[in-house]
């Protein structure tokens, strides 16, 4: 809020939530790790800008200022996953301090319970540092020219006493140590070390035995025993973060996964696999056929990337500016604080990639203001779950979805984000139309001028915009998405120097700091991501899904469609964005190109629905998120974000029926199109609140708006003339025999 007596004015939508596992480190410990974090982060960027388009199809990255240190694509990935798995382990403890306080652990009492875990922990430390020790060994002796391979007897010994069993013992001994105890908040606790230790270990070895020709050998019975025993040490590694840093819905699912590899062989039908031994599946699960592939390969490149540009724009308080120029510019019109959400969660929600998150940080603001002006406690938690999941549809950012699309389809990242264009018009439009006719049924005003930011200071710092407008125009100029992003961080620099947060030295280190912890979260789940990307690959269970819709399609393509989207939605549900897409496009995406449909419109059909998932009950993470904000109930909150964002689950059927919708087509269809597509969401929304015209409506006129609004959308000819003919005449019987409209709906205020 404002230090102006009466205005609303953000402050604070830049800091950085605490989750309640999350270290707080003071003095020379939070010095440290706020120097290894930065150094994660400003690592990435100097690798990234000196990134050679042999780099991203497996050749070298030559670091700046390194010259004698090239680094193989393989081992960028590893290093990349290995920093984030060790800086996670020391943030983020395994269990909530919040719910140790009554014990007196939670905030820095040392007991007996901790005095114990770092014991046992300590114990623990010797053989992750005996398994890294001989890793490094085995990385002199592969130097040093030993021909490495998976069958002399001596070497498999080696790797599986002295580096395996330490390695397993120490990792899995260290996880349930510290889910037992999180120890001191202030302090490292001595388990977490030991992750840190494995997760080096893994990456030791991996590294040393990817640079020799044994990487042709995974998944074949000459792959070394180490391999799979590193993997596995490194996937339990990465499922462990992951619930740490994004809760258990996509461990489960990992979980679900990983059990099918081993009991596929003994199911039925299209979900029979053939039967995979433990050694050839964990040799192979840490490749680029699992791990190490598409969702990695984005989240060591394009995703970290945005995300330091995120941190820039941070650091230089923009995020408070977007929030500020959305209320100056939306605030007046009726129940303004809810057209706020969508303006100001749609343009952060773009950057930063999560939905709850993004709920969290605007919604904190927008939440009680709508609910001031006269919405409804669960209507408001719903208006900006439903604005801060569209940020991540909406281009040219789009989150982090679009990088994953454009690597795995091979399609021009700039194509995706273009095609994305009328799809994000169109969902934001929705929201619009839905809450504007909430507020005129509820008799909502606007705030008032004096409540508001001045929008003449508001409008005097519009240069604060520039970093996104360097990034669009760079993009479409033609330069990579590394560079036109690299270029887009430093102008947020740059551009602080003509705001009262002005980037020194400190600043910069800092934002690098904000990168380095921020992307964590993303890294360990594109990470977990890439497991099941695996386990899909290697079992070919993605193919006999697509097969399963081929059938389908033979009694009906909207049926096949809409087995797709369930599909699609019940993977995405609890997951992050990135994540939810990376699993869907790999079940569900080749199945509908079986289909016929082309490759950008079966990707954005489940990308959209991996996005909504964030919306859709009964698990629906932003809704629950903006519900623990309002104090609504979070089922309740769920389903009307779902009404709110219905637009998002019509729109994608359409991109089947109109491919215009997704820019492909001649100018006049791209137009005509858009514009009907538009006219079609109003007649849709005034059909879902019951509001035509200026007036309330039947519910039999609400169904024929529903259906116009459908007929408009699909975007034929003779579909728009029935659409506008349904529309009028629904305007005509309401003009005229004015039939009433049911049940009253009053006039009320906040809860």
């Amino acid at each position: 809020m404002s230090s102006e007596p009466d205005k609303v004015i953000a402050e604070g939508v830049d800091e950085e939530p605490i989750e309640g596992n999350r270290r707080l480190y003071s003095g020379t410990t939070l010095r440290v790790m706020g120097a290894l974090t930065a150094l994660y982060a400003a690592f990435h960027m100097a690798a990234l800008n000196g990134l050679s388009i042999e780099g991203m199809t497996g050749g070298l990255i030559d670091i700046p200022f390194l010259p004698s240190l090239p680094l193989e694509t393989w081992n960028f990935r590893i290093v990349h996953v290995a920093g984030a798995l060790s800086l996670g382990f020391l943030l983020y403890a395994g269990s909530s301090f919040a719910q140790q306080r009554n014990g007196g652990q939670g905030d820095g009492v040392r007991g007996d319970g901790a005095r114990t875990m770092n014991l046992l922990g300590a114990v623990l430390l010797l053989p992750a540092l005996f398994s890294a020790a001989v890793a490094i060994y085995f990385a002199f002796d592969i130097a040093g020219g030993k021909q490495w391979n998976g069958i002399d007897p001596g070497i498999k010994f080696n790797e599986t006493w002295l580096y395996g069993v330490p390695l397993l013992t120490a990792s899995v001994g260290a996880v349930l140590l510290s889910w037992w105890q999180a120890g001191q908040r202030q302090k490292v606790a001595t388990p977490d070390l030991v992750l840190v230790v494995c997760a080096v270990s893994v990456a030791i070895y991996l590294i040393a035995i990817y640079g020799t020709l044994m990487r042709n050998s995974t998944g074949t019975p000459f792959a070394p025993i180490g391999i799979s025993l590193a993997a596995l040490a490194g996937t339990l590694l990465i499922i462990e973060l992951t619930r740490r840093v994004a809760g258990m819905a996509l461990v489960i699912i990992s979980l679900i996964f990983l059990t099918y590899v081993f009991v596929g062989q003994y199911l039925p039908g299209f979900l029979q696999s053939p039967a995979i031994a433990w050694e050839r599946f964990f040799s192979q699960i840490y490749t680029d056929a699992g791990i190490l592939g598409p969702t990695t390969a984005v989240s060591s490149t394009y995703i970290i990337l945005f995300i330091i540009f995120a941190a820039f724009l941070q650091a230089s308080k923009v995020g408070d500016y977007f929030v500020n120029f959305a209320f100056a510019l939306a605030g007046r019109a009726r129940g303004g604080p809810a057209k706020v959400a969508i303006f100001a969660s749609g343009l952060m929600g773009m950057i930063n990639g999560t939905s709850a998150g993004n709920v969290v940080a605007t919604g904190s603001l927008t939440i009680p203001l709508m609910k001031r002006v006269g919405y409804h406690k669960k209507t408001a938690g719903a208006i900006e779950a439903a604005a801060s999941t569209g940020g991540q549809i909406m281009p040219p950012i789009m989150g982090a979805g679009a990088f994953i699309m454009a690597e795995i389809t091979g399609i021009p990242y700039t194509d995706i984000a273009v095609a994305a264009i009328i799809p994000a018009i169109l969902y934001f439009v929705s929201i619009y139309f839905m809450v504007d006719f909430e507020a005129a049924k509820l008799g909502m005003r606007g705030m008032n001028e004096d409540e508001l930011p001045d929008l003449k200071k508001i409008a005097r710092r519009i240069f604060l915009f520039l970093p996104i407008i360097i990034l669009i125009a760079a993009l479409f100029m033609g330069y990579s998405v590394i560079r036109a992003g690299t270029l887009a961080t430093a102008s947020a620099a740059v551009v602080s120097w003509l705001t009262p947060y002005r980037m020194g030295p400190k600043s910069l280190v800092k934002a690098f700091e904000i990168g380095g912890t921020l992307s964590i979260q993303i890294i360990s789940v594109c990470a977990c991501a890439g497991i099941i990307v695996g386990v899909i690959s290697l079992t070919g269970v993605g193919a006999r899904f697509s097969n399963l819709l081929l059938g389908l399609a033979e009694a009906s393509q909207l049926l096949a469609l809409f087995f797709a989207m369930c599909i699609a939605i019940l993977l995405g549900m609890g997951m992050p964005t990135t994540a939810a897409y990376a699993v869907a496009a790999s079940v569900v995406a080749p199945g509908l190109i079986e289909l016929g449909i082309p490759a950008l419109t079966a990707h954005f059909f489940v990308f959209y629905f991996a996005v909504v998932s964030a919306i859709t009950p009964p698990v629906a993470l932003a809704s629950y998120a903006a519900a623990g904000i309002s104090g609504a109930n979070p089922m309740e909150t769920s389903v009307a974000s779902f009404k709110i964002g219905i637009a998002a689950f019509i729109v994608p059927f359409m991109f089947f029926y109109n491919s215009a919708i997704l820019m492909d087509g001649t100018t006049l269809e791209i137009i005509r199109a858009g514009v009907t597509a538009v006219i079609g969401v109003f007649l849709l929304s005034s059909g879902v609140q019951g509001w035509f015209m200026g007036t309330t409506v039947a519910w039999f006129m609400r169904i024929g708006l529903f259906a116009a609004a459908l007929f408009m959308i699909e975007g034929g000819l003779l579909s728009d003339l029935i659409g506008v003919g349904l529309a009028v005449a629904i305007w005509a019987v309401q003009r005229f025999f004015h039939p009433p409209a049911g049940a009253t709906i009053p006039v009320r205020g906040a809860d």
